[in-house]
Protein backbone atom coordinates (compact mmCIF):
# COMPACT_ATOMS: atom_id res chain seq x y z
CA UNK A 1 0.00 0.00 0.00
CA UNK A 2 2.56 2.37 1.00
CA UNK A 3 4.59 1.81 -1.93
CA UNK A 4 0.88 2.31 -4.56
CA UNK A 5 0.60 5.74 -2.23
CA UNK A 6 3.88 6.90 -2.69
CA UNK A 7 3.20 6.09 -6.67
CA UNK A 8 -0.04 8.37 -6.89
CA UNK A 9 1.87 11.06 -4.80
CA UNK A 10 4.54 11.38 -7.82
CA UNK A 11 2.22 11.04 -10.19
CA UNK A 12 0.06 14.26 -8.78
CA UNK A 13 3.08 15.84 -8.42
CA UNK A 14 4.45 15.50 -12.42
CA UNK A 15 3.76 18.74 -14.35
CA UNK A 16 0.99 18.64 -16.20
CA UNK A 17 3.19 19.64 -19.67
CA UNK A 18 5.27 16.49 -19.09
CA UNK A 19 2.36 14.47 -18.75
CA UNK A 20 0.09 15.91 -21.95
CA UNK A 21 3.36 15.45 -23.88
CA UNK A 22 3.89 11.64 -22.63
CA UNK A 23 0.37 10.82 -23.74
CA UNK A 24 0.56 10.31 -27.51
CA UNK A 25 4.16 11.88 -27.76
CA UNK A 26 6.91 11.25 -30.33
CA UNK A 27 10.43 10.63 -29.78
CA UNK A 28 13.16 12.18 -32.60
CA UNK A 29 16.21 12.49 -32.19
CA UNK A 30 17.75 15.68 -32.20
CA UNK A 31 21.64 16.63 -33.45
CA UNK A 32 23.10 15.85 -30.14
CA UNK A 33 21.88 12.76 -29.96
CA UNK A 34 19.38 13.41 -27.61
CA UNK A 35 16.03 11.52 -27.60
CA UNK A 36 13.77 13.99 -27.41
CA UNK A 37 9.60 13.77 -26.50
CA UNK A 38 7.54 15.91 -28.44
CA UNK A 39 3.79 16.26 -28.42
CA UNK A 40 2.32 14.23 -31.87
CA UNK A 41 1.89 17.75 -33.75
CA UNK A 42 3.26 20.81 -33.47
CA UNK A 43 2.02 24.16 -34.19
CA UNK A 44 4.04 26.43 -31.96
CA UNK A 45 7.48 26.71 -32.06
CA UNK A 46 10.18 29.34 -31.25
CA UNK A 47 13.69 29.31 -32.64
CA UNK A 48 16.96 30.30 -30.54
CA UNK A 49 20.34 30.77 -32.14
CA UNK A 50 21.63 32.65 -35.16
CA UNK A 51 20.12 31.80 -38.46
CA UNK A 52 17.55 29.54 -36.65
CA UNK A 53 14.47 31.22 -37.75
CA UNK A 54 15.83 31.75 -41.43
CA UNK A 55 15.42 27.66 -41.46
CA UNK A 56 11.84 27.69 -40.31
CA UNK A 57 11.34 30.24 -42.88
CA UNK A 58 12.63 28.08 -45.29
CA UNK A 59 10.30 24.98 -44.70
CA UNK A 60 7.45 27.56 -44.40
CA UNK A 61 6.66 27.27 -41.09
CA UNK A 62 7.33 31.07 -39.96
CA UNK A 63 3.93 30.84 -39.41
CA UNK A 64 4.05 28.60 -36.47
CA UNK A 65 6.49 30.38 -34.25
CA UNK A 66 5.47 31.99 -30.91
CA UNK A 67 8.06 34.85 -29.86
CA UNK A 68 11.18 36.05 -31.13
CA UNK A 69 14.98 36.71 -30.13
CA UNK A 70 16.47 40.29 -29.73
CA UNK A 71 17.96 40.06 -33.42
CA UNK A 72 14.03 40.09 -35.07
CA UNK A 73 13.71 43.60 -33.41
CA UNK A 74 16.60 45.48 -33.93
CA UNK A 75 19.43 44.22 -31.84
CA UNK A 76 21.83 42.84 -34.13
CA UNK A 77 25.03 45.47 -34.27
CA UNK A 78 24.31 46.48 -37.53
CA UNK A 79 22.72 49.81 -38.99
CA UNK A 80 20.98 48.05 -41.75
CA UNK A 81 19.58 44.71 -41.85
CA UNK A 82 20.36 42.32 -44.93
CA UNK A 83 18.28 39.02 -44.03
CA UNK A 84 16.14 38.03 -47.05
CA UNK A 85 13.92 35.85 -44.77
CA UNK A 86 13.07 39.12 -42.65
CA UNK A 87 13.10 41.29 -45.72
CA UNK A 88 9.96 39.35 -47.02
CA UNK A 89 8.79 38.74 -43.66
CA UNK A 90 8.74 41.96 -41.81
CA UNK A 91 5.85 41.05 -39.28
CA UNK A 92 8.14 38.57 -37.56
CA UNK A 93 9.58 41.28 -35.83
CA UNK A 94 6.27 41.79 -33.98
CA UNK A 95 6.01 38.77 -32.11
CA UNK A 96 6.92 38.82 -28.37
CA UNK A 97 10.73 38.70 -27.05
CA UNK A 98 11.67 35.20 -25.82
CA UNK A 99 15.37 36.03 -25.13
CA UNK A 100 18.33 37.70 -26.72
CA UNK A 101 20.18 36.96 -30.36
CA UNK A 102 22.83 34.26 -30.30
CA UNK A 103 21.39 31.83 -28.34
CA UNK A 104 20.72 33.71 -24.98
CA UNK A 105 17.31 32.53 -23.74
CA UNK A 106 15.61 33.60 -20.95
CA UNK A 107 13.33 30.66 -19.41
CA UNK A 108 11.13 33.56 -17.84
CA UNK A 109 9.88 35.31 -21.20
CA UNK A 110 9.65 31.90 -22.51
CA UNK A 111 7.21 31.48 -19.49
CA UNK A 112 5.12 34.15 -20.18
CA UNK A 113 4.60 33.46 -23.84
CA UNK A 114 0.65 33.02 -24.91
CA UNK A 115 0.65 30.71 -26.57
CA UNK A 116 2.94 28.78 -25.05
CA UNK A 117 5.57 27.24 -27.40
CA UNK A 118 5.59 23.01 -27.82
CA UNK A 119 8.86 22.82 -28.98
CA UNK A 120 12.38 25.32 -28.73
CA UNK A 121 14.63 24.35 -31.76
CA UNK A 122 18.25 25.34 -30.91
CA UNK A 123 20.62 25.84 -33.14
CA UNK A 124 24.82 25.93 -33.02
CA UNK A 125 23.55 23.88 -29.53
CA UNK A 126 26.60 23.44 -27.26
CA UNK A 127 27.06 19.99 -25.96
CA UNK A 128 27.63 21.29 -22.61
CA UNK A 129 24.22 20.29 -21.24
CA UNK A 130 22.64 23.73 -21.71
CA UNK A 131 19.90 22.61 -24.09
CA UNK A 132 18.76 20.02 -20.80
CA UNK A 133 18.98 22.94 -18.04
CA UNK A 134 16.89 25.02 -21.11
CA UNK A 135 14.33 22.22 -21.08
CA UNK A 136 14.48 21.84 -17.26
CA UNK A 137 13.52 25.16 -16.79
CA UNK A 138 11.05 26.00 -19.36
CA UNK A 139 9.42 22.26 -19.12
CA UNK A 140 9.48 22.59 -22.96
CA UNK A 141 11.42 19.98 -25.40
CA UNK A 142 14.56 21.42 -26.78
CA UNK A 143 15.63 19.96 -29.95
CA UNK A 144 19.47 20.65 -30.85
CA UNK A 145 20.30 22.03 -34.35
CA UNK A 146 23.63 22.79 -35.70
CA UNK A 147 23.52 25.24 -38.79
CA UNK A 148 25.94 23.72 -40.98
CA UNK A 149 27.13 25.57 -44.19
CA UNK A 150 27.18 25.26 -48.23
CA UNK A 151 30.91 23.51 -47.95
CA UNK A 152 32.28 21.54 -45.21
CA UNK A 153 29.17 21.74 -43.39
CA UNK A 154 26.85 19.98 -45.47
CA UNK A 155 25.91 17.23 -44.19
CA UNK A 156 25.63 19.52 -40.74
CA UNK A 157 22.90 21.71 -42.55
CA UNK A 158 20.81 19.00 -44.30
CA UNK A 159 20.55 16.96 -41.02
CA UNK A 160 19.13 20.04 -39.59
CA UNK A 161 16.75 20.59 -41.92
CA UNK A 162 15.78 17.12 -42.08
CA UNK A 163 14.93 17.32 -38.15
CA UNK A 164 13.33 20.53 -38.30
CA UNK A 165 11.09 19.01 -40.77
CA UNK A 166 10.65 15.69 -38.70
CA UNK A 167 9.67 17.97 -36.27
CA UNK A 168 6.78 19.62 -37.85
CA UNK A 169 5.89 17.17 -39.57
CA UNK A 170 7.72 18.69 -42.98
CA UNK A 171 9.59 15.94 -44.27
CA UNK A 172 8.69 16.62 -48.13
CA UNK A 173 9.45 20.24 -47.25
CA UNK A 174 12.94 19.95 -46.02
CA UNK A 175 14.23 17.66 -48.64
CA UNK A 176 12.91 20.24 -51.65
CA UNK A 177 15.21 22.27 -49.65
CA UNK A 178 18.03 20.35 -49.81
CA UNK A 179 17.31 19.48 -53.39
CA UNK A 180 17.07 22.62 -53.77
CA UNK A 181 20.60 23.74 -52.88
CA UNK A 182 22.22 20.35 -55.04
CA UNK A 183 20.46 21.64 -57.96
CA UNK A 184 22.01 25.29 -57.95
CA UNK A 185 25.47 23.85 -56.96
CA UNK A 186 25.47 21.51 -59.75
CA UNK A 187 24.02 24.10 -62.52
CA UNK A 188 27.21 26.07 -61.41
CA UNK A 189 29.23 23.57 -61.74
CA UNK A 190 28.43 22.36 -64.99
CA UNK A 191 28.76 25.75 -66.35
CA UNK A 192 32.28 26.37 -64.94
CA UNK A 193 33.24 22.31 -66.75
CA UNK A 194 36.21 21.99 -68.83
CA UNK A 195 37.12 26.07 -67.66
CA UNK A 196 41.21 25.49 -67.63
CA UNK A 197 43.75 27.06 -64.77
CA UNK A 198 44.89 29.74 -67.49
CA UNK A 199 41.19 30.88 -67.90
CA UNK A 200 40.64 31.34 -64.57
CA UNK A 201 41.32 34.93 -63.11
CA UNK A 202 42.58 35.17 -59.40
CA UNK A 203 39.47 36.70 -56.98
CA UNK A 204 39.39 37.88 -53.63
CA UNK A 205 36.59 38.53 -51.81
CA UNK A 206 36.53 41.27 -48.49
CA UNK A 207 34.35 42.77 -46.17
CA UNK A 208 32.21 39.42 -44.86
CA UNK A 209 31.03 39.84 -41.56
CA UNK A 210 32.17 37.58 -39.21
CA UNK A 211 29.87 38.23 -35.42
CA UNK A 212 29.77 41.58 -36.29
CA UNK A 213 31.08 43.82 -39.29
CA UNK A 214 34.13 43.72 -40.87
CA UNK A 215 36.57 45.72 -42.89
CA UNK A 216 38.35 44.86 -45.96
CA UNK A 217 40.96 42.28 -45.05
CA UNK A 218 37.88 40.04 -44.01
CA UNK A 219 37.35 36.93 -46.22
CA UNK A 220 36.91 33.02 -46.32
CA UNK A 221 38.93 30.92 -47.85
CA UNK A 222 36.15 28.54 -48.60
CA UNK A 223 34.10 30.83 -49.74
CA UNK A 224 30.88 29.36 -51.21
CA UNK A 225 30.44 30.95 -54.53
CA UNK A 226 34.19 30.62 -55.30
CA UNK A 227 34.46 27.27 -54.59
CA UNK A 228 31.50 26.28 -56.72
CA UNK A 229 32.60 28.11 -59.65
CA UNK A 230 35.98 26.66 -59.45
CA UNK A 231 37.33 30.00 -58.90
CA UNK A 232 40.95 31.10 -57.88
CA UNK A 233 40.16 32.21 -54.40
CA UNK A 234 43.62 34.55 -53.83
CA UNK A 235 42.81 33.33 -49.76
CA UNK A 236 42.23 29.76 -50.95
CA UNK A 237 45.12 28.20 -49.17
CA UNK A 238 44.67 29.37 -45.84
CA UNK A 239 43.91 27.11 -43.40
CA UNK A 240 45.06 24.55 -45.95
CA UNK A 241 43.81 20.56 -44.42
CA UNK A 242 41.91 22.37 -41.86
CA UNK A 243 37.91 21.46 -42.59
CA UNK A 244 36.53 23.81 -40.26
CA UNK A 245 38.94 26.92 -41.22
CA UNK A 246 36.28 29.31 -42.07
CA UNK A 247 37.23 33.05 -41.33
CA UNK A 248 40.66 34.61 -41.86
CA UNK A 249 41.75 38.01 -41.36
CA UNK A 250 44.52 39.07 -44.15
CA UNK A 251 47.55 41.40 -43.81
CA UNK A 252 46.89 44.86 -46.39
CA UNK A 253 50.74 43.49 -47.76
CA UNK A 254 49.66 40.04 -48.43
CA UNK A 255 46.76 41.04 -50.19
CA UNK A 256 49.48 43.28 -52.36
CA UNK A 257 51.47 40.32 -52.56
CA UNK A 258 47.86 38.60 -54.06
CA UNK A 259 47.22 40.97 -56.08
CA UNK A 260 44.03 39.38 -57.53
CA UNK A 261 43.05 40.38 -60.68
CA UNK A 262 39.32 40.43 -59.36
CA UNK A 263 37.91 42.36 -56.49
CA UNK A 264 34.51 41.36 -54.70
CA UNK A 265 32.96 43.17 -51.81
CA UNK A 266 30.64 41.98 -49.60
CA UNK A 267 28.05 45.40 -48.95
CA UNK A 268 27.90 44.52 -45.49
CA UNK A 269 30.99 46.26 -44.93
CA UNK A 270 30.12 49.80 -46.15
CA UNK A 271 27.54 50.37 -43.28
CA UNK A 272 30.44 50.25 -40.92
CA UNK A 273 32.20 53.74 -39.54
CA UNK A 274 34.51 54.87 -41.64
CA UNK A 275 37.61 53.54 -39.53
CA UNK A 276 36.13 49.59 -40.50
CA UNK A 277 34.49 50.13 -43.79
CA UNK A 278 36.24 48.35 -46.57
CA UNK A 279 34.80 50.68 -49.58
CA UNK A 280 36.11 53.04 -47.22
CA UNK A 281 39.43 51.36 -47.24
CA UNK A 282 39.71 50.20 -50.57
CA UNK A 283 39.00 53.92 -51.44
CA UNK A 284 41.75 55.54 -49.23
CA UNK A 285 44.43 53.04 -47.85
CA UNK A 286 47.64 53.44 -50.45
CA UNK A 287 47.86 49.77 -50.06
CA UNK A 288 44.95 48.76 -51.20
CA UNK A 289 44.95 51.44 -53.89
CA UNK A 290 48.27 49.71 -55.54
CA UNK A 291 46.32 47.02 -55.85
CA UNK A 292 45.47 45.64 -59.57
CA UNK A 293 42.17 45.44 -59.32
CA UNK A 294 41.50 48.64 -57.82
CA UNK A 295 43.76 50.32 -60.69
CA UNK A 296 41.85 49.20 -62.97
CA UNK A 297 38.20 49.64 -61.50
CA UNK A 298 37.68 45.60 -61.43
CA UNK A 299 35.67 45.92 -58.21
CA UNK A 300 32.19 44.42 -57.86
CA UNK A 301 29.47 44.21 -54.63
CA UNK A 302 27.93 41.39 -53.57
CA UNK A 303 25.26 40.67 -51.42
CA UNK A 304 26.24 40.16 -47.37
CA UNK A 305 26.90 36.24 -46.56
CA UNK A 306 26.60 36.24 -43.14
CA UNK A 307 23.88 38.61 -41.45
CA UNK A 308 22.67 36.48 -38.15
CA UNK A 309 24.49 33.43 -39.59
CA UNK A 310 25.13 32.36 -43.37
CA UNK A 311 22.32 33.78 -45.76
CA UNK A 312 22.06 30.23 -47.94
CA UNK A 313 20.03 32.73 -50.53
CA UNK A 314 22.46 34.90 -50.98
CA UNK A 315 25.53 32.66 -51.13
CA UNK A 316 23.92 31.35 -54.38
CA UNK A 317 22.80 34.67 -55.82
CA UNK A 318 26.41 35.84 -55.58
CA UNK A 319 27.61 32.58 -57.01
CA UNK A 320 25.82 33.67 -59.99
CA UNK A 321 26.60 37.40 -60.06
CA UNK A 322 30.17 36.11 -59.48
CA UNK A 323 30.11 33.74 -62.36
CA UNK A 324 28.80 36.17 -65.07
CA UNK A 325 31.48 38.86 -63.97
CA UNK A 326 34.77 35.37 -64.29
CA UNK A 327 33.16 34.09 -66.89
CA UNK A 328 30.96 35.84 -68.63
CA UNK A 329 30.00 33.71 -71.58
CA UNK A 330 29.43 31.04 -69.46
CA UNK A 331 26.77 32.99 -67.83
CA UNK A 332 24.92 35.14 -70.83
CA UNK A 333 22.03 34.01 -70.16
CA UNK A 334 21.30 35.11 -66.46
CA UNK A 335 19.95 37.84 -65.25
CA UNK A 336 21.48 37.78 -61.97
CA UNK A 337 18.92 40.03 -60.02
CA UNK A 338 16.37 37.94 -61.56
CA UNK A 339 17.80 34.78 -60.37
CA UNK A 340 18.51 36.12 -56.85
CA UNK A 341 14.46 36.66 -56.39
CA UNK A 342 13.85 33.29 -58.04
CA UNK A 343 15.99 31.56 -55.32
CA UNK A 344 14.57 33.77 -52.57
CA UNK A 345 11.00 33.14 -53.81
CA UNK A 346 11.61 29.54 -53.87
CA UNK A 347 13.17 29.45 -49.83
CA UNK A 348 11.44 32.80 -48.09
CA UNK A 349 8.26 32.94 -50.23
CA UNK A 350 8.76 36.37 -51.71
CA UNK A 351 11.27 38.34 -53.41
CA UNK A 352 13.90 40.47 -51.23
CA UNK A 353 17.05 41.10 -52.98
CA UNK A 354 15.60 44.59 -54.67
CA UNK A 355 14.59 45.47 -51.33
CA UNK A 356 17.29 45.11 -49.37
CA UNK A 357 19.40 46.65 -51.76
CA UNK A 358 18.03 49.93 -51.58
CA UNK A 359 19.41 50.24 -48.63
CA UNK A 360 23.12 49.59 -49.49
CA UNK A 361 22.84 52.54 -52.34
CA UNK A 362 22.22 50.09 -54.98
CA UNK A 363 25.99 48.53 -54.64
CA UNK A 364 25.19 44.96 -55.29
CA UNK A 365 25.47 43.57 -58.16
CA UNK A 366 27.17 46.06 -59.48
CA UNK A 367 30.61 47.64 -60.27
CA UNK A 368 31.62 49.89 -57.34
CA UNK A 369 33.75 53.01 -58.09
CA UNK A 370 36.65 53.43 -55.70
CA UNK A 371 38.71 56.24 -57.20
Amino acid sequence: MRALFLWLLCLLLTPTATLVADAGSRTVTDLLGRQVSIPPQVDRVICSGSGCLRLLVYLQAQDRTVGVDSAEKGGLPFSVDARPYAATHPHLSDLPLFGEFRGFDNPELIAGLDPQPQVIFKVNAPRDGGVDNLQTKTGIPVVALGYGNLTNGREELNQTLQIMGQVLELDRRAIKVIDFFDKLQADLEQRVAGITDNDRPTTYVGGLAMRGGQGFASTEPAYAPFSFLRARNAAGGLGAGESNFSHATVAKEQLLLWDPDIIFLDIASTRLPVSANGLEQLRTDPVYRAMTAVQSGRVYGVFPYNYYNTNFESVFANAYYIGSIIYPERFADIDPFARAEEISTFLNGGPAFVRINEDFDNMGFSQIPVR
